[in-house]
């Protein structure tokens, strides 16, 4: 019997290269597998994976870019009087779906809101949509309805 001949055992780990041994060793002498000069290559050195040799670490540098911004935030569409003027009739009804329809907002929008820019003279009912006090006024002295 032969050692090359000696079955292999399964899961077998073998021990660890012995850095620094001695130029005998293989991995030894000079330098130890550290590369030549730097604080990476001197004794004791332990760093932080985030350690970026003195600067200010990049997780305390995000915040000062563009502040934080609100996870959820839901920003209103806004729609004016005179488009509403322009694209509905009398006794239409005014709501999320029926702008949707119209191709007034996109169908991913979730929230809209009626400004009081521009003038109206027709009587629309508005259903689930919040208005701003100058459009509020417009459209019930034009006939209309909030809802």
């Amino acid at each position: 019997m032969y050692l090359e001949n000696i079955p292999k055992r399964n899961n077998r780990t073998g021990k660890g290269k012995r850095l620094g041994r001695g130029y005998g060793s293989g991995v030894g002498g000079h330098t130890s597998t550290r590369g030549t000069k730097g604080q990476k290559s001197r004794a004791g050195h332990k760093s932080l994976i985030f350690f970026e040799g003195g600067n200010v670490p990049f997780f305390r540098r995000m915040p000062k870019f563009a502040g934080f911004n609100r996870v959820g935030k839901v920003k209103a569409t806004a729609i004016n009087l005179d488009i509403l003027e322009k694209n509905f009739k009398d006794g239409e009804i005014v709501s999320l779906e029926t702008l949707k329809e119209k191709a007034l907002i996109s169908q991913a929008t979730s929230s809209v809101k009626i400004l009081g820019d521009g003038d109206i003279s027709k009587k629309v009912e508005i259903n689930n949509i919040p208005t701003s006090q100058s459009a509020s006024k417009k459209i019930i002295k034009a006939g209309g309805l909030i809802k």
